[in-house]
C-alpha cells in the first residue's frame, strides 16, 4: 500500500489550493482515505475523510464549509480542494487509508483517530501567507 500527497505550496489568504494523493496496492472499497495536516509546533490533526465504498465524507469543524475532500476511483486518486485559505491552514498535510475507518464509516466518532491509519504517505506543505 502506498500514497503520495502533491499539490502543495504557497497561496495568499483567501485562495484556493487542490491537493492530490495517489494510491496504490490496493482496493479503495476497503478502505477510507482521509486528509491530516500538522501546522508547526501543534499535533496532527484529522482534516477531512472519505469511504471507499459509499463516497461518505466528514470534515473537521476548523475546515467545514471550506474543504472538500473527493475522489476518482478510476484514477486512484483523492482529492482535498481547499478554498478560502487562512494562515491557519498553513501546515504540511497527508493523506492516510484505514480499513477499520472504511468499515465503521467516516461519521464515526474516531474516524480520525491516528492509530486506526495504517498507512500513511509523505506530506506536501501548504503556506498561506496573510
Amino acid at each position: 500500500v502506498q500514497l503520495q500527497a502533491f499539490g502543495g505550496g504557497l497561496v495568499q489568504s483567501g485562495g484556493s489550493l487542490r491537493l492530490s494523493c495517489e494510491t496504490s496496492g490496493f482496493s479503495s472499497d476497503y478502505y477510507a482515505i482521509s486528509w491530516f495536516r500538522q501546522a508547526p509546533e501543534k499535533e496532527r490533526e484529522g482534516v477531512a475523510c472519505i469511504k471507499g465504498t459509499d463516497g461518505r465524507t466528514s470534515s473537521a469543524d476548523a475546515v467545514k464549509g471550506r474543504f472538500t475532500i473527493s475522489t476518482d476511483n478510476a484514477k486512484n486518486m483523492v482529492y482535498l480542494q481547499m478554498d478560502s485559505l487562512k494562515p491557519e491552514d498553513t501546515a504540511v498535510y497527508s493523506c492516510a487509508a484505514s480499513i477499520p475507518v472504511g468499515v465503521a464509516g467516516c461519521s464515526s466518532p474516531n474516524a480520525f483517530l491516528q492509530v486506526l491509519y495504517e498507512d500513511w504517505g509523505q506530506g506536501t506543505l501548504v503556506t498561506v501567507s496573510s
